[in-house]
């Protein structure tokens, strides 16, 4: 029998970053993919990586198109129960971003099996397995390793009527920008790290890292929503800028409309914050401007690295409310309008 260490291990302690801020920083991953080929031969390929997109959508037919994305990380919390069902619902969020609905997925499994007992690992495929079947749809399989860190995830696989796919690349000025959920994620998975996360805290941590943004389906039918993205590692900031990028178009945020999760402000604003959030910045800092310095816990807080975040949604003025609507029948009472999409160079303006 192999000797587990005794007590086990915490699940974060065991990873070097823990989940969507284990990203590889925005600038450093653009540079990798520049040396790639594109896949623009394909012409039944609708999305591939041209502009940082969520996942690859290939059209079948015209009435078809499969959604294929895998999403994997180390652990954001100890419990395993947790720490899978949070994997699980951020990996189908990318499916739900493409205005797609997810129909099955594979489990991705890497542990140190020397370190973690079956039980524990069990544990953590058990919360996937519930998410999943939140979602109604199967795990149909998978591949594991054994790994020097605890790594969980899932290659997710959807379907979207090709015209209601929706990229990061399609917002038209004028749009209003809509985020389903709060920031502050990094954040808190800082002060778990560090043992200053309340039970309060950790089960609103919870609550919106297992939230599944089944929204966006919906979402991709109501007339006058245009583009669609999810905001995960990168921060909103990163994300918004990629959309600003892929639509060719500058977008204005009020950072006192931005929703956030309770205490994350205060916890920011006493050094709680993670290092892929410097790194965000680092990597896109000079396509951000200040209309009005929102101060230093909220400039963190547009870079916190979210895992599970909510979708970002560009639509006319007139699709707000219905938009808005759809957000709220799929739990995402937070959900609220941030900003817009501006005529001008690929930059976001900051403001009150």
């Amino acid at each position: 029998m192999t000797p587990f260490p005794t007590p086990t291990p915490r699940l974060t302690s065991l990873s070097h970053g823990g989940g969507c801020g284990c990203k590889i920083a925005p600038g450093v991953l653009a540079d990798l993919l520049a040396r790639s080929p594109s896949a623009g031969a394909f012409s039944q390929l609708l999305v591939g990586t041209e502009t940082s997109d969520d996942a690859a959508v290939y059209c079948l037919n015209d009435e078809q198109a499969v959604i294929a994305t895998t999403d994997f990380f180390m652990p954001i919390v100890d419990d395993p129960f947790d720490f899978g069902r949070i994997a699980a619902t951020n990996a189908l969020s990318d499916v739900y971003a493409m205005g797609g609905t997810p129909i099955m997925a594979l489990a991705i499994l890497a542990m140190p099996i020397k370190v973690l007992p079956p039980d524990v690992i069990g544990e953590i495929l058990r919360g996937g397995e519930s998410v999943c079947a939140q979602a109604n749809i199967p795990i149909a399989g998978g591949h594991s390793i054994d790994s020097v860190e605890p790594i969980y995830g899932l290659a997710a696989i959807g379907v979207v009527h090709p015209r209601n796919v929706k990229r990061n690349s399609t917002a038209i000025a004028g749009d209003v920008l809509l985020l389903g959920k709060p920031l502050g994620v990094g954040i808190l998975s800082a002060a778990l790290k560090k043992g200053q996360l309340t039970d309060t805290d950790y089960r609103a941590m919870i609550a919106t890292t297992t939230l599944l943004n089944r929204a966006g389906a919906d979402l991709a039918q109501v007339p006058g929503v245009h583009a669609m993205t999810d905001v995960t590692g990168f921060g909103l900031l990163g994300h918004l800028l990629e959309m600003c990028r892929g639509s060719k178009l500058a977008a204005h945020v009020s950072a006192a409309k931005v929703p956030l999760l309770e205490n994350v402000l205060a916890l920011a604003d006493a050094g709680v914050v993670t290092g892929a959030s410097d790194r965000n910045r680092a990597s896109y800092g000079d396509h951000v401007r200040f209309a009005e310095d929102p101060g230093k816990a909220m400039k963190s807080l547009l870079c916190d690295p979210q895992t599970s975040g909510g979708l970002l949604v560009s639509c006319t003025p007139e699709a707000v409310s219905a938009a808005l609507d759809v957000f709220k029948r799929h739990g995402c009472e937070r959900a609220t309008k941030i900003g817009a999409m501006v005529e001008g160079a690929p930059i976001v303006e900051i403001g009150a």
